[in-house]
């Protein structure tokens, strides 16, 4: 079956030259000028100026492949898109979404790689102590903690009214002094430490010390729920759980590309940025609330470029298929699409995935 498919590509790759792929019989085969984008992890930069990543590999084995000769040329991906659809590029590849608009004017090969769109949000850049502290200082933690110390104090003061003439041992002295010890006395029953140190010895006492123990109980662990939730909470403080939310916020996108075109359809108020970097420094920053891309790269920038100050929503919605995009009647289009569907479904292609994504 490998031999039928690889036999294809090489018809197909000598219709192409001999309809035109050479303008003579002895011209060396045509140096395709191949677009590209900064989109890590498809495409982006090493130091030292050459190009790596998903989508570079990949093409990279289609070239070899097919022994086609090419250099890279550098473009937005709006310059990308005008670069195909009026010739001054043969190929564009990055991480090139297949839509609706763009078919129409361009021609696009199978997809390599099927991804959705997620969403980015600002995550806190303190440390976990500082988060915590802070939650600890709130208003509301604040209001929790005087709402039990006045409990507290109602029933410190209950066990005084009752014992400090018959026990006076326990909870005898002036009434700061008596209320003292009530208060001490509910904080250990509720907390269930019981030192023993004091305990009620009047009938009505007793009937508030069996009350304060079952009502103690619920207390307590209300409170201890409370403070876990406080210390296990996500740093992640956001209107946005989900694209349903996306009408109510701020959201930034990257100018022209497949997002802009979701925003826009849904009616979903927008900014635009240059670059996806640029965009999520803006929401690092609370300039916008969200930022909706492409789940791959939002991920892929999270660990890496802005680690610690954004976050991404662990959802994907609106499928995208990323492909190679040529010009219109291309008979690139048809031997590029074969050696895909090959190199998809070999190891290599699944280490590649693995060396950029992980496993």
């Amino acid at each position: 079956m490998g031999w039928h498919r690889r036999s294809g590509v090489a018809i197909l790759l000598i219709v192409f030259l001999a309809t035109g792929g050479l303008g003579e019989a002895q011209a060396p085969p045509k140096k395709l000028i191949v677009g590209t984008k900064q989109a890590p992890p498809f495409a982006f930069k090493e130091p030292d100026g050459t190009w790596t990543g998903i989508s570079i590999d990949l093409w990279r084995e289609i070239a070899a492949e097919l022994h086609l000769t090419y250099e890279w040329r550098e473009s937005d991906l709006q310059g990308l898109l005008d670069g195909v659809k009026d010739g001054s590029l043969d190929i564009a590849i990055s991480a090139l979404s297949v839509t609706a608009e763009r078919e129409k004017v361009l021609d696009f090969t199978h997809p390599f790689y099927t991804t959705g769109f997620s969403i980015a949000v600002a995550g806190r850049s303190r440390g976990l102590g500082s988060s915590v502290m802070g939650r600890f200082l709130s208003w509301q933690f604040l209001q929790v903690v005087v709402l039990l110390a006045f409990v507290l104090f109602v029933v410190g003061l209950l066990i005084w009214l009752f014992e400090q003439r018959r026990n006076p041992e326990h909870f005898g002295g002036g009434p700061a002094k008596g209320i003292g010890s009530g208060f001490w006395w509910a904080a250990v029953t509720m907390t269930t430490v019981g030192y023993g140190d004091k305990a009620p010895s009047t009938l009505g006492g007793r009937v508030v010390a069996l009350i304060w123990m079952f009502a103690g109980i619920i207390m307590i662990s209300s409170f201890i729920a409370a403070i876990t939730a406080t210390l296990t909470v996500s740093q992640l403080e956001s209107p946005v759980s989900g694209p349903q939310d996306l009408v109510e916020v701020w959201v930034g996108t990257v100018a022209g590309s497949a997002s802009e075109e979701y925003l826009k359809e849904d009616r979903i108020a927008f900014k635009e940025y240059p670059t996806l970097l640029e965009g999520l420094r803006a929401v690092a920053k609370g300039e916008v609330d969200a930022v909706v891309y492409d789940a791959p790269l939002l991920r892929y920038m999270a660990r890496t470029e802005l680690r610690g100050k954004i976050s991404v929503l662990p959802i994907t919605f609106e499928r995208q298929d990323y492909s190679i995009a040529l010009p219109t009647g291309s008979p690139l289009r048809e031997p590029i699409s074969l050696v895909i569907l090959e190199k998809i479904h070999e190891p290599v292609w699944d280490e590649i995935l693995e060396r950029y994504l992980g496993k």
